[in-house]
């Protein structure tokens, strides 16, 4: 007798369906079940305008998140930098599997290095925490550059370059990873320059909690200093109040002796998308064994921060 199918709900985009492919071959290998992709467009796929008009927070979650309420998928697969700090009490975030690499990356023109692009460079970006911290880093070091905001996909963004009307322009690493395109990058930012979006690289799975047996086959792809990573931005994102749109970077990354993991070191920054002005801070604890724990260190972080004035430096506050 044939197994019914899982019915996976993804975005639309080429990215979208490369890391939901991803995902599905792994849900077939651990449940033995087929799978099956359901394309469903949010409202992120379909404006043309800047993330921080439309809302910033959600757009690119709400719509797949109906479709798990309403029975008409599974699960779903979200780039977990896309998801609201809250959880909704009726969806589980069933699995993080193993990040990709979370930096930002240059795909710029003549091969370019950042540092070496030329006085005057236009830069293209959707972020404003791109913004802050290019034109941070561009003011410490002299460099001349303006940060151009876009909207679109891939292939729209490195457009913008192949016919010139940008410079550059600003991509993160793991989905050009995923959709086979990495060769296309001329310089990889170091996160000491550019800390990425909290849960960058990342990805959520979720399913409706009334769904036991399904949540436990999920969790089975579950990596727990992944989780407790994400877990930790995103704690930092929620206390700071910001939205996934506001101008704020966060990375949590382990720190080992020889083999052996020590501790996680969390990293936080916030500024004025025109980078005159930034807070940037960092906390180091012991590696989060607890949601709770994680918690913790994000919340200890974020009230420093405010403490040195991050408030006052979000133009994008969540609603």
């Amino acid at each position: 007798m044939t197994q019914k199918s899982l019915r996976l709900g993804t975005r639309r985009s080429k990215l979208a369906m490369a890391q939901s492919g991803q995902v599905a071959d792994a849900v077939r290998r651990v449940t033995g079940r087929p799978v099956e992709l359901v394309e469903i467009t949010t409202h992120g796929d379909v404006s043309r305008e800047h993330l921080t008009q439309i809302g910033g927070t959600g757009v690119f979650v709400t719509a797949l998140r109906d479709a798990l309420v309403g029975g008409e998928v599974d699960f779903a697969v979200h780039s977990l930098k896309d998801l609201p700090t809250t959880q909704p009490e009726e969806l589980v975030l069933a699995a993080v599997p193993v990040r990709e690499d979370p930096r930002d990356v240059i795909v710029a023109r003549d091969a370019l290095k950042f540092t070496d692009l030329p006085r005057g460079a236009r830069i293209g970006t959707g972020a404003p925490r791109r913004m802050a911290q290019l034109n941070a880093y561009a003011r410490a070091h002299g460099l001349d550059i303006e940060t151009v905001p876009i909207r679109g996909n891939v292939d729209t963004r490195i457009g913008f370059v192949r016919s010139g009307e940008l410079d550059a322009v600003v991509l993160a690493a793991a989905g050009l990873n995923r959709i086979g395109r990495i060769d296309e990058v001329t310089d990889f930012l170091s996160v000491d320059t550019v800390l990425p979006a909290p849960g960058q690289g990342a990805l959520a799975i979720e399913c409706t909690a009334d769904s036991a047996d399904l949540v436990a086959a999920l969790g089975e792809l579950d990596d727990p200093l992944t989780r407790a990573a994400v877990t930790a931005e995103r704690s930092l994102l929620a206390a700071l109040e910001a939205g996934c749109s506001a101008p704020v970077g966060a990375l949590a990354d382990l720190l080992a002796d020889g083999q052996i993991v020590k501790e996680m070191r969390l990293r936080g920054v916030v500024g004025t998308t025109d980078g005159t002005r930034t807070v940037q801070l960092s906390t180091t604890g012991p590696v989060p064994r607890t949601h709770d724990q994680a918690m913790a260190l994000g919340r200890e972080l974020a009230t420093e921060m405010l403490n040195q004035g991050a408030a006052g430096l979000m133009g994008e506050r969540a609603q």
